[in-house]
């Protein structure tokens, strides 16, 4: 019986990772559960899986805490959004307990940090991202020497059939129709941006210790292939699966076991495609860094290295918020992170040096923002 704790749990990946637990009673045990604002569906959580700790955001810092490190967990679930888990995730890894890690802010502006606490500590970090879990899968007992790249695959959104100018003004509602993956906001609003397969790169090669020169990004618009590893000798292995985040949550959740719930029915519908269908194709493109400028800042971000990815991170959670909110033009998303990273310093990583660099590019991001909104012409 694993013992589970969730920050995050009113969020996407927090309730579809508790439908995967109230699947199998026998094997995963809820012990706390951490949520924001939406008390109302934690406390229909709490009631119906019991666990020893719950916190929402009237508890703070300490709250989270709680439910991280002294709930009794073997496995911590971060799928909080930005930074607020940070302290009670390091807390968490110094004390050896496994993280299922889906927080994209976590690794990107704090990975290298949390990767040498987990390997001093001896937890795991086991991503649940399904291209980082489809990267995972692939390196099972390789050593790191013999990985030449990781490609991960991006759906490319809403919009990767429209031009920079027509991106321009896109509305809320149309960067929320993603064409195969059912998210969150703010991931949905990074998947038309592609920020969320520049941040995946950060995450990549944090996570895997590869460089990001080595790190690869191809547009796979069906969302079956989630990632492959080309190896020294040319050998490529990849892994397929259907567009549903159960699927990585699980894995993340039983390792290194894998749960048994997905009966085996049709070799393509496997593969996500229709049972009974005669084929099924897989296709791949290069991406456009010209009309997705945010993939192109993340890969800059990384090659400065220090605090610069954290910037990045921070500047785009300010920069969706205000798109969603209607302060910001779809547009200007990316003008309002190239301008933070130009204004933010870089400095040496450490814990304190990424909560100043956050707070740092959140002023820089907001004060972007604001002049926009001050901008007539530039209103949304």
């Amino acid at each position: 019986m694993r013992k589970i704790a969730i920050l995050g749990s009113t969020g996407s990946i927090g309730t579809q990772a508790l439908d995967v637990i109230a699947r199998h009673p026998e094997r995963f045990e809820v012990v706390g559960l951490a949520a924001g604002r939406n008390v109302e569906l934690l406390a229909r959580q709490a009631a119906q899986f019991r666990p020893r700790v719950v916190a929402d955001a009237r508890d703070g810092a300490r709250g989270l805490y709680d439910v991280a490190c002294e709930s009794g967990a073997d496995l911590v679930l971060a799928a909080t959004d930005g930074a607020v888990a940070f302290d009670a995730v390091f807390a968490a890894v110094d004390r050896g307990i496994d993280i299922a890690v889906a927080n994209k802010e976590l690794i990107v502006a704090a990975g290298e940090l949390l990767v040498a606490h987990a390997a001093r500590s001896g937890s795991r970090l086991l991503p649940v991202d399904s291209e980082h879990s489809a990267i995972f899968q692939c390196v099972q007992g390789a050593p790191p020497e013999q990985v030449a790249a990781i490609v991960l695959t991006a759906s490319g959104g809403p919009f990767w059939e429209r031009t920079r100018e027509e991106m321009a003004d896109a509305t809320l509602a149309e960067a929320l129709a993603h064409p195969t993956w059912q998210m969150g906001v703010k991931n949905t609003v990074d998947s038309a941006t592609m920020m969320n397969k520049g941040l995946e790169v950060i995450e990549a090669s944090r996570l895997f210790g590869i460089p990001g020169d080595r790190v690869h990004v191809v547009v796979h618009r069906t969302s079956v292939a989630h990632g492959f590893v080309v190896f020294t000798d040319g050998n490529v292995v990849a892994q397929l699966a259907p567009p549903d985040m159960r699927l990585p949550i699980g894995y993340a959740l039983a390792y290194p076991d894998r749960l048994a719930d997905r009966p085996f029915s049709d070799p393509l519908a496997a593969l996500g495609g229709e049972t009974g269908a005669a084929s099924a194709t897989l296709t791949f493109q290069r991406p456009d860094l010209e009309r997705f400028p945010c993939l192109r800042l993340a890969y800059e971000a990384l090659a400065r290295g220090g605090t610069a990815p954290a910037v990045v991170s921070a500047a785009n959670e300010i920069a969706v918020q205000a798109f969603v909110a209607g302060e910001l033009r779809f547009g200007d998303i990316s003008a309002c992170i190239e301008t933070t990273l130009a204004r933010v310093g870089r400095y040496q990583l450490s814990l304190d040096a990424v909560r100043d660099a956050d707070r740092a590019a959140r002023e820089a991001a907001r004060s972007f923002v604001d002049q926009r909104v001050a901008e007539p012409s530039r209103r949304p």
